[in-house]
């Protein structure tokens, strides 16, 4: 935890800054400047946090922090334990008392958007002095008999299977020849039941190790997961559900259902196979860094991925060489540092000329990509900046001040089909952030945009320049930004090129808790728009409606979501875990404006078993027209789907597809249908054919859709699809075309249709996807149509070039597009309207308004839809129809109890795959930000530390004379070049990692074990880099948490003198101007809390470990650290380690 250090003089200054502080209260007040114009603030954030006698905070106000420039007040209580066991939610009060602390900061809830709900949650802690969590309940009064409930036991006898492995001490390999059970009392129990009752519980053994994650399905079946260890404590296999059933685990049943890993003598994984694919190999260089990768698809080919790095750690280029065995390759990397260098001539490979050395493995097939640090390479286009205002461009001379030493500045990307490159490059303003790229594609064109940044890194103004090929004429996007106090957008505005009026894309209105309720959407004029799109949310913060679909008015479009008010209660029940029970939604088209409404059920593992449809108001309400039912296996994988569909006839919905899925592990061999049941063309099409995969798990073959063939590249990505003859299917061909980085920038459609007099002829359709801006051209027998510039996506929609309208999208909370409008002559014109079944197929109802063509096919989840029928979702292709995906999730280990090609872990009314490969990206922006932030002071020092060693080269000084002009400017360097690495360590962990923007003056990491995620919780960016110091701990094993209050341990001053010292590095004033070399454990203990108490050292607040402990530390060396925790302590054996405790969270080497 950090403390923020500030002169004790200050804390009894009055009259300090324009806020008004209570001058009988022990407080910290932090400003932060949002924007300056060199001379004063005009716009700031400011936070007091006030402490009792006793040091602890007691309120949190954030001054003039709503959109009408009034306080947000945060109370903090403790019961008589001085636990924290009631957390309220921030409160706005009625005006500001301009830092002033509040006598009754509850007094007028009432009239704030929390109207009358209860706004704490509330912990029910036990009686012991682990103050382990029994219960929580959430904020609201739905929440108040809905707890989540925590259990800690042991198992009993029988509970859990016992996996052993044998390992062989030559080779490091392990087997599981056996399989027993454990006896009672062995294991840990831990269980935790949610809000409806589902339950999960984790076992672990005295090493801390999870055996076993058991998720309850009912209250006799359960999904068990298994985690087996080999005899140096690495983990050898995970037992997904499936397989745990199985009586013997022979060789079949691990490669179609487990996760195997092999490692060498280091602890280095080298060898890895995946439930449905065939092994992957690794091979390190010297440094432990990760040089070459093959998969099975590679292997057959004989080739690997290989990347090399530059002096500093740095990735330079990457591609494809020859090579054999793995054991080969490891033998010739292993011995030396794989490292090129920045060369003048450099060599020439696929078309490209490379400006470093090629050394080492320099016999390589082909070249993927290169990135180029510190200086621009040859051939770089100057960039003169155009917005008025725009910072001074950062200069790549070394002899500059400021320069772009360390900055990434230019990375070539090479097209996986062909030889040609995207030439992509960054240019940075003088504090190091980025206001220009331009990208030069592989056609020849360009996209070059320019940004205007504020005194807070927020985007004024952006202004996109583009071009298909370098004759085309000029395309140029502007883009306007408006925010209010407190940074939060007000107006986007949008221009295309000299379109006489500038439109505005969104007007937005906050609540005083700053959540958005009211969006105007479109039109020229402010005050007004094309549409008023309002936002309602409940006590949680969940969505619950966008407009009303009982009460649409001028709204083209109403939709609400339902948790615990389902009304149809015989179709859905409750849901307090965060489950939808029933969403209602209804449009202004004239096709059908009746209220729809589907219903879900879901089983104990939340995964959906039915979306049950009605229309209420209509003439039958309970239809059915579109349900939606399914059955899965223990991984997820579906086992039945009955669909239904509008019967052309009578009133009784169409059973249209009645599915039975069968599997080799997790991978779909075919589509059955009951017996006496008949294919039902208006659904899928069962033809009961074979599904065809290859080694890496991707589906070659798909015959009942007549796919017949797919290729694809080494990221698994499709590059050719064909087609054979089958009934209702043309026959076709699909080209696409990739970056090496899994862009997509080209897709060729063949197929062939009958001209006039009744001849078969080819008809091509190709799309070029540049930057966003999307092109088509037709080649319809024979003759080549124009190629057309056709759409842009904007924050709100498209602008269509063709049509030259901004076109405007409804999407619901997953971002699928249910209703796109645009301004007509005299009224708003409905383009399309879509609605779909659960797993994303589209109603057959589709509504295409007054749309001509169909060239803008983005839909559900707002992804592509492909002429296959699937949905490109980036990273990979998903099936509508079957809901699931072709190919094996590449980030499978992270959720290793789900069938790999399961979609959205077979909750898709809560989750969405962004790009078909992780659930929902967490915090990404706000870490790039802050890495940023690290990455310029890191740069800004390297310049300091280069200018003095200049002149001390010029000058000739001495080395004591150059020590004192030095300072502690190259180990504050050396500090920050670690924290970039302790970023990268954290960025490609296995454990994932949150973060939380905190108030106050300190912060702190901790472990949640609702989620598995650690939170790195932080007040500014210096206090980052300490909070993500002690991350960077946890995967080294310096500390643990404690799984139960998700407070550290092993936390030591010698842990605190190094998240200090980054701190320091960072920004010395937060250190009261504090030399990094003076940072240590003796100047710890000399630190005071604003009570003054002491914060480390014995007798210290923060119980910091007085001498450097880990998870590897005995019970004795414990004891010597924490002399405090003699007593409780003594009774235990002294040889056991902190890791093999209870309830201890720590990392698996």
């Amino acid at each position: 935890m950090k403390k923020l250090i500030i002169p004790i003089s200050a804390l009894f200054i009055t009259g300090w800054s324009q806020a008004q502080l209570s001058t009988t209260e022990n407080y910290v007040y932090t400003k932060n400047y949002l924007d300056y114009n060199g001379i004063t603030p005009t716009k700031t954030s400011e936070t007091v946090q006030y402490f009792d006698g006793l040091g602890r905070p007691k309120q949190v106000i954030n001054i003039k922090a709503t959109p009408s420039n009034k306080d947000v007040v945060t109370k903090i209580v403790y019961d008589q334990f001085g636990r924290q066991t009631l957390d309220y939610l921030p409160v706005p009060q009625i005006g500001t008392q301009n830092g002033g602390i509040y006598t009754d900061p509850l007094a007028n809830v009432t009239s704030t958007p929390y109207g009358s709900e209860k706004i704490y949650a509330e912990k029910q802690l036990e009686n012991s002095p682990l103050d382990r969590i029994l219960s929580q309940k959430q904020v609201g009064n739905a929440w108040d008999n809905k707890p989540v409930q925590f259990g800690y036991d042991a198992n009993i006898d029988g509970e859990v299977k016992k996996y052993t492995t044998s390992f062989n001490y030559s080779t490091f390999e392990s087997s599981i020849p056996v399989s027993t059970t454990y006896g009672a009392n062995q294991l840990y129990k831990n269980t935790i039941t949610d809000e409806d009752g589902n339950k999960t519980i984790e076992f672990k053994n005295g090493k801390g190790q999870v055996v076993l994650v058991r998720k309850m399905l009912n209250t006799t079946d359960s999904a068990d997961t298994y985690y087996v260890y080999n005899d140096y404590d690495q983990l050898a296999y995970v037992i997904p559900p499936l397989a745990s059933v199985v009586t013997s685990l022979d060789q079949t049943v691990l490669n179609n259902l487990c996760y195997q890993y092999k490692y060498d003598s280091r602890n280095r994984l080298v060898e890895k196979r995946l439930p449905g694919k065939d092994w992957e190999y690794m091979v390190y260089d010297k440094a432990d860094r990760l040089i070459m990768t093959q998969d099975a698809n590679l292997n057959d080919k004989g080739k690997w991925l290989f990347t090399k790095y530059d002096q500093f750690g740095r990735v330079i280029y990457t591609g494809l060489i020859a090579g054999g065995s793995r054991e080969s390759m490891q033998s010739q990397a292993g011995p030396i540092v794989i490292a090129e260098s920045r060369d003048a001539t450099g060599f020439t490979k696929n078309g490209m000329q490379v400006y470093y050395t090629n050394n080492l493995f320099y016999e390589f097939e082909t070249i993927l990509s290169v990135n180029y640090y510190d200086r621009y390479p040859e051939g770089t286009p100057a960039f003169i900046p155009t917005i008025s205002n725009q910072s001074a461009v950062l200069t790549d001379n070394i002899n500059s001040e400021l320069n772009t030493k360390s900055l990434p500045l230019a990375s070539y990307v090479k097209n996986i089909e062909d030889d040609n490159w995207t030439k992509n490059y960054s240019y940075y303003d003088t504090r190091g952030r980025i206001i220009a790229t331009h990208s030069i594609n592989h056609l020849g064109g360009y996209t070059q945009t320019e940004s205007r940044l504020d005194f807070a890194g927020l985007v004024q103004q952006t202004i996109t320049r583009h071009k298909r090929i370098s004759s085309d004429a000029e395309r140029i996007i502007t883009e306007n930004f408006e925010y209010d106090n407190q940074n939060r957008l007000k107006v986007h505005k949008h221009k295309v090129d000299n379109n006489p009026q500038e439109e505005i894309l969104a007007q937005n209105e906050y609540n005083e808790i700053s959540q958005l309720i009211t969006k105007k959407v479109g039109g020229s004029s402010l005050g007004a728009g094309l549409q008023d799109v309002n936002y309602a949310y409940n006590i949680r913060g969940w969505m619950t409606k966008i407009n009303d679909p009982e009460n649409l008015g001028n709204d083209l479009f109403g939709y609400e979501i339902k948790y615990t008010n389902p009304e149809n209660t015989n179709q859905s029940s409750p849901k307090y875990n965060g489950n939808i029970s029933e969403i209602d939604w209804r449009t202004a088209s004239s096709f059908n404006n009746n209220k729809k409404r589907y219903s879900y059920q879901y089983d104990g593992l939340n995964r959906l078993l039915a979306g049950i449809y009605s229309e209420p108001g209509s003439s039958i309400i309970a239809n059915n027209n579109y349900n939606e039912q399914l059955t899965y296996d223990l991984n997820g994988n579906i086992l039945t789907l009955k669909r239904f569909s509008k019967p052309s006839s009578g009133t009784t919905a169409e059973l249209i597809d009645d599915l039975e899925y069968k599997y080799t592990g997790n991978r779909l061999n075919k589509i059955q249908l009951p017996a006496g049941v008949a294919n039902n063309y208006s659904g899928y099409n069962a033809a009961q054919n074979d599904f065809g995969y290859d080694d890496n798990g991707n589906m070659k073959v798909h015959m009942d859709n007549g796919i017949s063939s797919i290729d694809y590249n080494y990221l698994n990505l499709p590059n050719k699809i064909l087609t054979s003859p089958q009934v209702f299917f043309n026959t076709y061909q699909l080209y696409y075309k990739y970056r090496s980085d899994g862009q997509k920038v080209e897709k060729t459609y063949i197929t062939s249709q009958m001209d006039v007099v009744g001849n078969l002829e080819p008809v091509e359709l190709k799309t070029y996807y540049l930057d966003g801006f999307q092109y088509s051209q037709n080649v319809n027998f024979g003759s080549v149509s124009p190629l057309l510039l056709r759409f842009i996506p904007t924050s709100e929609g498209y602008y269509d070039f063709v049509k030259n309208k901004y076109i405007y999208n409804y999407t619901d909370h997953l971002g699928n597009i249910r209703l796109s409008y645009m301004k007509g002559v005299s009224a708003l014109e409905i383009q399309e309207e879509n609605n779909y079944y659960p797993f994303g197929l589209k109603h057959e109802t589709t509504y295409l308004g007054l749309a001509n063509g169909k060239y803008y096919n983005y839909q559900y989840n707002g992804k592509e839809l492909q002429e296959t029928g699937m949905y490109d979702y980036g990273a990979r292709m998903y099936m509508p129809d079957l809901g699931r995906w072709g190919v094996i999730d590449p980030l499978a280990e992270i959720y290793r109890r789900h069938s790999p090609y399961s979609y959205a872990v077979n909750n898709p009314i809560m989750f969405t795959d962004p790009d078909g490969m992780q659930i929902d990206p967490v915090n990404q922006k706000e870490w790039d930000g802050l890495k940023s932030s690290v990455t310029s002071k890191r740069d800004e020092l390297q310049k300091e530390v280069n200018k003095i060693n200049q002149k001390a080269q010029d000058k000739g000084w001495d080395a004591k004379t150059l020590a004192s002009k030095m300072g502690d400017k190259q180990d504050r360097l050396n500090s920050l070049n670690q924290s970039l690495n302790n970023m990268s360590t954290l960025e490609s962990s296995d454990q994932m990692y949150g973060l939380n923007k905190m108030t106050g003056s300190e912060g702190i990491t901790s472990y949640d074990k609702n989620t598995d995620k650690i939170n790195i919780g932080y007040v500014n960016e210096g206090n980052f880099v300490h909070e993500m110091t002690h991350g960077a701990q946890f995967e080294s094993g310096e500390i643990a948490f404690d799984i139960e209050s998700g407070k550290s341990l092993a936390q030591d001053l010698d842990d605190e003198s190094a998240a200090y010292k980054a701190q320091a590095a960072f920004d010395p004033s937060s250190v009261g101007g504090m030399s990094i070399n003076n940072i240590n454990n003796n100047w710890l203990t000399t630190l005071r809390d604003s009570s003054g108490q002491q914060v480390y050292g014995v007798g210290g607040s923060a119980k910091s470990g007085l001498f450097g402990v880990s998870i590897n530390s005995t019970v004795g060396q414990l004891i010597r650290a924490y002399p405090a925790a003699k007593e409780s302590m003594k009774s235990l054996d002294q040889s056991i380690k902190l890791r093999e405790f209870q309830g201890v969270k720590y990392k698996n080497k």
